[in-house]
């Protein structure tokens, strides 16, 4: 796991790679990701029993 200069130099790549005006845009877009694939592991927990 990063550190945090690890973390600083990561996001300086990501600002120079994306602009500043893109970054909020992705974070979200990588937090809704995020979200749906919790919900899809946990949605049906029968399923994962029977297999």
């Amino acid at each position: 796991m990063p550190g945090g200069p690890e973390l600083l130099i990561i996001l300086a790549v990501v600002l120079l790679l994306f602009g500043s005006t893109k970054v909020p845009q992705l974070a979200r877009s990588l937090g809704q990701a995020s979200k749906e694939f919790k919900q899809g592991t946990n949605d049906d927990p029968h399923r994962a029993e029977a297999s």
